[in-house]
């Protein structure tokens, strides 16, 4: 059942006033994911571009609470919040969120995820993944591309592919986990929806690639087609795993296709930080493609949803 637009709710719990860069696609995402979750959510950041939402000189633009912490304790600050809410039989009307970037989730923070993925403890997970630690002068991440320059890579660009963190999620036995892009805000909207609905569960995992006008070197005006190229091209399938059964979302069913994924060159291209790849970069790219829609087509045989 596709969601209509009137369904939507028109109740805003982050406004305008961040510090984000002009073009910065985590607000976006940050107004997706609350108005899915709801004024009844406690919100846990950890140093990022997103702790720059929360404004400056006592001004916020959020509406929910939401406290900052270390690097490396998102996830234990998430945990603590639900034994807090557990403890005060709350923990059914009020969702924890810990919103972190790529820094915070797929390197330093990484520890304290796996170790609250295995305990069970219940909150919420998203990773906006702008694919480099942009927040602290564009250094490369577990989360950073193959071929990407950034400011220590800014030679030959990365040599290692990204960190597989959905398949080191998926190990922990979660009981759901989810992809988005901001470029399609209904599929952002409906998965938090579903990731709020598994309350109870464990930790839930959502990753959201938002583009970063600065670190990837494009214009600010076109930070949501980035992110469109990136799904249309194959390298950001959108998907989901509920108790490990993997499903296509509608926006990549297509792409199951290889013909009707765009070329991966045009979204390169339009990059700063893949200035000048060569022919072997780019057909290495074009392999890494094709090895992850191998892997989910692999999966939806074993399950029985494809022939």
């Amino acid at each position: 059942m596709v969601l209509k637009i009137s369904e939507l709710p028109e109740e805003e719990y982050i406004q305008s006033g961040t510090r984000l860069c002009s073009g910065c696609g985590i607000q976006l995402a940050y107004r997706w994911a609350l108005k899915a979750l709801g004024p009844k959510t406690i919100i846990t950041n950890p140093a990022s571009c997103s702790t720059v939402c929360g404004g400056v000189g006592g001004y916020t633009p959020m509406k929910v609470p939401a406290f900052y912490c270390c690097f490396e304790t998102v996830a234990a600050n998430a945990a603590g919040a639900s034994a807090a809410l557990k403890a005060q039989g709350k923990d059914k009307e009020i969702v924890v969120l810990a919103w972190a970037g790529d820094g915070g989730t797929y390197d330093i923070g990484i520890q304290g995820l796996s170790g609250a993925a295995e305990r069970g403890d219940n909150f919420i997970f998203a990773c906006v993944n702008n694919e480099a630690y942009m927040n602290t002068g564009i250094q490369r991440s577990g989360a950073t591309p193959f071929g990407a320059k950034t400011t220590t890579t800014p030679i030959k660009g990365k040599v290692q592919v990204k960190k597989n963190m959905l398949k080191i999620m998926a190990a922990h036995g979660l009981s759901y986990i989810a992809t988005c892009s901001i470029s399609h805000p209904r599929d952002i909207y409906e998965k938090f929806k579903k990731a709020r609905e598994y309350n109870g569960q464990g930790v839930r995992y959502i990753e959201i690639l938002g583009s970063c006008p600065p670190g990837w070197g494009f214009p600010m005006s076109d930070s949501i087609q980035m992110t469109r190229m990136a799904v249309e091209s194959g390298y950001w399938p959108l998907f989901e795993r509920e108790n490990g059964k993997l499903t296509i979302s509608q926006p990549s069913k297509r792409y199951l296709n290889k013909e009707k994924r765009k070329d991966i060159r045009d979204y390169l291209a339009k990059q700063n930080r893949f200035k000048g790849m060569s022919e072997e970069i780019i057909g290495q790219w074009n392999q890494y493609i094709d090895d992850l829609w191998a892997e989910l087509e692999n999966e939806l045989r074993l399950q029985g949803d494809l022939e």
